[in-house]
């Protein structure tokens, strides 16, 4: 006999899948089940330095920004775990309210504790749809005992597809390379090295700069940062600019042609992928603080583009082809360590080859994300919280639009706003009004008459 089908399957669980996890669990009428494969909540913890901080203030939590009253919620943790007291201490005299990364993925797992509906240790295998019931199967593999088991579901949501970027030089290697998402578990490995080379323009990659920079000599190696970029590029943290990440830019967004869409998704990337300016300034004020104990052996260079990877012997250090973009010249050296600060792409899951025909896909083979965060013909039974920015998608990796996708995602569910979902957030107007909407005068920019007030 078939298992009873649920409302929601849930597949992978990080910080997006978890936040719709606490907003679904109080629906009484809605039977949700979250399947990760890990067997544990990860929240990128190769890069949970010591002193690494979130790029988005602590009220982006899992569920605050849909329900400030949540049991679920960054503040009520600290709460419970009896340091709310001692938080407020820290957040006096200060307009930074960036917490650590370490403390939020803590509260990451302290969330987790406190629900039932989230299963570890479950590997998707394969999703199919039976028409004939409108259920989807979901093959799943215990990755413990290494049984299967299939489970139904009338809607999917999912929380997985994200992977380490690998630059084409580089492919052939990766196993032998580090990218980032790794650094934490070979940290003390990397600092036994004679060479290190960090290769990477955005936030991780500065990271991993400056925590080798810390020990540079104390350990005695060289270490090389090399950028695509033409500069360290700081990310675009004012106010208003940061608007372009509500739902109000994204109508706007999707309202624009194609090719319009395109070139705005390439002008964005300090917004979304620049170096947090303190840290940038950190690097500079270490750099200089190194001095004081003689000079160091360290490079850091814009402008370069990876053209070759060549490992010299199976033990051996790698040979690295480089080229300086600007000035088309290329240029070699060795080093026995390399760090990939690539950041991260999207690839649609394997599992979900059973039901390609019933997707939305874009032409370049990814999503197309609806503005209810639906990929589904159907448009309302599949549904992603965190992909990419891309032409047909605009889901950026902001924390703080999590709780606001997962209300969006629970209405079209329920059938009912479960949780307020703002009509408008921004400040600020994208489009031009339409006509009828012109104040009187004439349309926006009209010259006024000299001598007129």
């Amino acid at each position: 006999m078939a298992a009873e089908p649920h409302d929601v399957i849930g597949i992978g669980v990080g910080p997006f899948n978890l936040g719709f996890a606490c907003l679904s669990r109080p629906v009484a009428d809605l039977d949700c089940i979250f399947l990760e494969r890990k067997g544990q909540f990860d929240w990128h913890g190769g890069t949970l330095l010591e002193t690494a901080t979130l790029q988005t203030p602590f009220l982006c939590d899992l569920v605050t920004l849909a329900d400030p009253t949540s049991p679920f919620s960054f503040l009520n943790y600290l709460k419970q775990t009896g340091r709310i007291y001692a938080f407020y201490a820290t957040l006096l005299d200060t307009d930074d309210f960036f917490v650590l990364r370490n403390e939020f993925n803590a509260y990451y797992r302290w969330a987790v504790a406190q629900l039932d509906t989230i299963v570890f240790n479950r590997e998707v295998e394969n999703v199919t749809h039976d028409a004939d019931t409108g259920l989807y199967k979901v093959s799943v593999r215990n990755t413990k005992m290494g049984l299967t088991k299939d489970l139904f579901a009338r809607r999917l949501v999912l929380g997985s597809g994200m992977i380490p970027a690998i630059p084409e030089p580089c492919e052939a290697h990766r196993d032998r390379l580090i990218h980032t998402a790794d650094y934490m578990s070979r940290r003390d490995e990397i600092r036994q090295k004679k060479s290190i080379t960090v290769i990477g323009s955005g936030q991780s990659a500065a990271e991993v700069y400056h925590d080798l920079l810390g020990d540079i000599d104390k350990h005695g190696y060289r270490l090389d940062w090399y950028t695509r970029s033409p500069r360290l590029v700081p990310r675009e943290l004012t106010k208003l600019t940061l608007q372009v990440t509500t739902p109000d830019y994204g109508d706007y967004f999707f309202s624009l042609p194609r090719d319009k869409r395109e070139a705005l998704v390439r002008s964005m990337q300090a917004i979304f992928k620049g170096i947090n300016p303190t840290l940038i300034n950190d690097i500079f004020d270490l750099r200089y603080r190194k001095l004081m104990g003689g000079d160091i052996d360290t490079t850091l260079m814009s402008n370069v583009g990876v053209e070759a990877v060549e490992p010299l012997g199976e033990d051996g250090p790698f040979r690295l082809t480089l080229r300086q973009l600007e000035e088309e010249r290329s240029f070699t050296t060795e080093s026995e360590a390399v760090i990939l600060g690539t950041g991260y792409r999207f690839r649609p899951p394997d599992f979900l080859d059973g039901v390609r025909e019933r997707i939305n896909w874009a032409g370049d083979g990814r999503f197309r994300v609806a503005r209810n965060c639906s990929i589904d013909r159907e448009g309302g039974e599949i549904f992603v919280l965190n992909s990419e920015i891309h032409a047909d998608a605009y889901l950026p990796a902001d924390l703080g639009q999590g709780a606001f996708r997962s209300s969006v995602i629970l209405r079209e569910i329920a059938g009912r706003e479960v949780y307020p979902v703002e009509k408008s957030i921004a400040f600020q107007r994208f489009a031009a009004p339409a006509a009828s909407a012109m104040p009187a005068g004439g349309a926006p920019g009209t010259a006024v008459a000299a001598g007129s007030d």
